[in-house]
């Protein structure tokens, strides 16, 4: 006989029960709690006619509704699914091989997905409540969970699990993809053993931190390098001299907390010979863009953008947060720091691959320019249009208009203030 479907209130009678007749339980280690649970579903239900497969799942239950995520962790154990977003108690969807889809299963009401958001934040020593709505946490496999609750969300708590597979992708592993060509793959990789200064951009979920792991196996053996993230996602190959460092929301009383800012600043003084920002979308881009201008070349960052341009406008918009510098003279020194911008896009169909490559130039004191080097034609194909960065360039007339046999180049003139296209305030 198979066992019917328990609901949230039924299971918490049985761990109630477990508890009285097991008093302590609740401290023990994961081992002993699946054994525990299952030797009294067994005494629970003996002389029943459950069969044994019924009683296991039963026990996994009680087991996931005290330690895991409920009713989500079937789904936390496919290893295709890649993201879990559930936008109230019978609303979850999926991203599975890159699309979305709706998965049949619900939470028995608002109340019970607020107990489980509740459980996995207890338990990282997080807080989120209705005083402070909007919470982030890592679990032990590095998968990272977004939740917010009313009355940030006004239909109810709701979160996103971001899954991070047991894949560490190599270059020629998304070559293999069709996510850059093995020519790109190539230039890639002799410009991070060159040590140029890399960004990656583009929208959300369209790979940036897998990319930087797959960037990451072209660094020497013999390089000390930092990373630095909000939530601890990189996982770089081959890189034996590797420190990573974690920023850290303020606790209850507004105090310990560490910035990403504070942390490159401290990276600096620990001898790194390149430093890797997971991603950059505040006042550290400032930090980040002067330690690469400041002997450690060779870092990589990524951030969020629909272009490479849009991801440049972002970044001096972020700079000007810290600068009291005219407009000009910020993106100059954006442009002269960085080597290349990868922008990376996420197709219709889930596939994610490599759009273009530009090479960000300095011409003159007040033409700054974008030289494209690898990008897309009209079938779809990657092919490569320039030579890349050779800096610094001789001054010449203004580039404004010009349009060389390789294509059209993105021009930026001087201007006293931020173009009025790109004056939205960062997020």
């Amino acid at each position: 006989m198979s066992l019917p479907i328990l609901s949230y209130k039924d299971r918490q009678a049985l761990i109630a029960k477990a508890l009285l007749a097991q008093p302590g339980i609740e401290t023990c280690s994961a081992w002993e709690l699946k054994k525990v649970l299952a030797e009294f579903v067994g005494q629970e239900y003996e002389g029943s006619d459950l069969s044994l497969q019924a009683k296991q799942d039963l026990a996994r239950s009680l087991y996931n509704t005290m330690r895991g995520l409920d009713i989500l962790e079937d789904l936390v154990e496919d290893p295709d699914i890649t993201e879990i977003m559930v936008n109230g108690p019978d609303q979850i969807f999926i991203e599975k091989e890159g699309r979305v889809s709706k998965a049949p299963l619900a939470f028995d009401d608002a109340d019970h997905l607020l107990r489980m958001i509740h459980r996995c934040f207890g338990r990282a020593n997080r807080n989120i409540s209705e005083q402070k709505p909007l919470g982030a946490l890592r679990f032990e496999d590095g998968s990272r969970m977004q939740a917010v609750l009313p009355p940030a969300s006004p239909d109810g708590p709701a979160l996103s699990l971001r899954r991070f597979r047991n894949f560490r992708p190599q270059l020629k592993e998304l070559v293999q993809r069709d996510s850059l060509t093995p020519e790109l793959a190539k230039f890639l990789s002799t410009a991070v053993k060159q040590r140029k200064n890399i960004f990656v951009s583009g929208g959300t979920g369209s790979g940036k931190t897998s990319f930087l792991n797959a960037l990451s196996g072209a660094i020497p053996k013999d390089s000390r390098v930092i990373t630095i993230e909000d939530t601890a996602e990189l996982d770089l190959q081959g890189v034996p001299n590797l420190l990573r460092l974690e920023a850290r929301e303020a606790g209850p009383e507004g105090k310990g907390g560490l910035s990403l800012e504070s942390l490159i600043r401290a990276a600096l003084r620990l001898r790194p010979d390149r430093i890797i920002v997971g991603e950059v979308r505040g006042e550290e881009a400032y930090a980040m863009i002067e330690a690469m201008r400041s002997g450690h070349p060779g870092s990589m960052s990524s951030g969020h953008a629909n272009s490479p341009e849009d991801m440049l406008d972002r970044l001096a918009l972020l700079l000007l947060l810290r600068l009291d510098l005219p407009w000009i003279a910020v993106r100059r020194m954006l442009y002269s720091s960085l080597d290349y911008i990868v922008h990376l896009e996420r197709l219709s169909s889930g596939k994610r691959q490599v759009h273009s490559v530009v090479a960000p130039q300095v011409r003159t004191e007040t033409d700054c320019f974008l030289s494209p080097v690898f990008t897309r034609n009209e079938k779809g194909q990657l092919v490569r249009v320039g030579r890349g960065a050779c800096k610094p360039q001789s001054p010449a007339t203004s580039l404004a208009g010009l349009e060389t046999a390789k294509g059209p180049m993105h021009v930026w003139s001087a201007q006293p203030d931020p173009p009025v296209a790109h004056s939205r305030r960062p997020l």
